[in-house]
């Protein structure tokens, strides 16, 4: 047993673990050359437990939290404050629910300034006339060429600045199109349920003979074409990719960054899901999440329809555990979600978050013009506290086979959280992997070859 200097406790399996071999990996790509040479070895825990055999490793309770306070007097002793934790929680909840009923009058006038909508009153209806912009998507038909076709979505949510994204989400994968002689990449747009427009792209080896599918989600702010390395690594393994931009990312429709709720994007998922196990009958269906998609993933998992039918879940980072910079926030985020949606807190961060320690995977990162590089959206903020709040309520529930990897350094989201998941899952067969001193975006560290080959070899196991 190791403990860290942070306080999270490390337990390693087996007489040596010090070390981790370097994995062969079949037709990788040129791409993932390591841009930094690695002279020392990294130190890889890992936790497993599987079907077939007990627990691998034993861990330790480390004290526990008391839901009641107590205060001392010098005078009478102690005494019990007539409020628990829980009771306070219930009495926030009830204060934010007056005030966003007294502030809803207020809600709905801002609303109406910032659409543009105009509302047209006569004695016997209300209704609202709306003449927004008409855009045009173009598509590429599976022959190859080129055609012209309106979007089949509201045109109020296809404004100019998703136009440009899509442009240049299409334009990437066109000039990849014919890759690097080891696979096929295509794109196509999603329609959901509420009529958004997202936009996907594949993977696809030359090989008829294909082993398993991948359904790949991206973290906040990114979108799915900065995988199309880690996708062809899939490729050379037999393994065909979807790739999906959820709502306000990449390709598809929605303001920059900004997500309305996260629900959206999990419901998206789910639907794509059966559109890809619709065109791909008999094949395991693997996810990988990075982050929040990792997230999405996980609530996801919590449906039994869905999670029957997937074979197993591969995440890097997931956001489990994300807890904002001061209480006081989660007090306010509701209110201000709900009357500011999409106010940004601070001034935007180009230089971005140290989420790798490879300088040249940093400037390829927030150089990517579809990679946001501003400040949260409060609305957005918001939606990550609700879905990790949601999921720590539910680990318990997940029952699908899975491989968790984090670093033990991240400073976005919570080693210690993706430790909790592994501990409180459900799941028979699952798997943890902690790597000392790396960072939130594994498959772009210096030691991506060993993450990339850690979940290639999780996959072939399982297929």
């Amino acid at each position: 047993m190791i403990c860290s200097s942070k306080g999270t406790i490390l337990i390693a399996r087996g007489k040596n673990s010090n070390t981790i071999p370097r994995l062969p990996l079949k037709g990788s790509s040129t791409n993932y050359a390591n841009r930094i040479q690695i002279r020392n070895p990294i130190s890889v825990k890992t936790f497993r437990r599987s079907s077939s055999s007990s627990m691998a490793v034993e861990t330790m309770s480390m004290g526990s939290d008391s839901s009641t306070l107590i205060l001392t007097s010098g005078a009478s002793g102690r005494v019990r404050v007539l409020f628990s934790m829980r009771e306070l929680k219930r009495l926030v909840t009830i204060i934010q629910s007056l005030i966003l009923f007294l502030l809803l009058p207020f809600r709905v006038v801002v609303w109406r300034r910032r659409t543009g909508a105009v509302v047209i009153r006569d004695d016997k209806q209300e209704r609202k006339v709306w003449s927004p912009p008409q855009i045009v998507v173009r598509k590429r038909n599976i022959g190859g060429e080129s055609s012209v076709s309106p979007p089949s979505v509201p045109a109020a949510v296809v404004d100019v600045e998703v136009a440009v994204r899509r442009e240049l989400a299409i334009k990437r994968v066109l000039e990849d199109e014919g890759g690097d002689g080891s696979s096929v990449r295509d794109y196509s747009l999603f329609t959901t349920k509420r009529g958004d427009t997202l936009f996907s792209q594949s993977w696809s080896p030359l090989s008829p003979n294909h082993r398993g599918l991948i359904v790949l989600l991206h973290g906040l702010n990114e979108h799915s074409g900065r995988y199309s390395d880690f996708a062809k690594q899939l490729n050379a393994n037999g393994f065909k990719v979807y790739g999906i931009d959820w709502i306000g990312h990449g390709g598809s429709d929605g303001l920059h960054a900004y997500v309305p709720s996260l629900d959206y994007a999990v419901t998206d998922l789910k639907s794509f899901l059966e559109k890809v196990f619709t065109e791909n009958p008999g094949l395991p269906c693997f996810c990988f999440g990075h982050s929040t998609g990792g997230a999405i993933i996980l609530k996801a998992m919590l449906d039994p329809k869905i999670e029957s039918r997937v074979s197993g879940i591969a995440l890097t980072s997931p956001a489990v555990g994300v807890q904002p910079s001061h209480p006081i926030f989660a007090v306010l985020a509701p209110i201000m979600a709900f009357l500011l949606p999409r106010y940004q807190i601070s001034a935007a961060n180009k230089k971005g978050m140290p989420v790798s320690r490879d300088p040249a995977a940093l400037i390829a990162k927030y150089s990517d013009p579809l990679v946001f590089t501003g400040s949260i959206r409060v609305k957005t903020g918001y939606e990550i506290l609700r879905i990790t709040a949601h999921l720590q309520q539910n680990l318990n529930k997940v029952k699908v086979p899975f491989l968790v990897m984090h670093g033990t350094d991240d400073t976005v989201t919570d080693p210690s959280a993706s430790k909790k998941l592994y501990e409180e899952a459900a799941s028979s067969d699952k798997s943890l992997k902690l790597y000392d001193g790396l960072l939130h975006d594994l498959l772009f560290e210096p030691e991506r070859e060993i993450i990339a080959g850690a979940i290639l070899d999780w996959l072939n196991q399982r297929v």
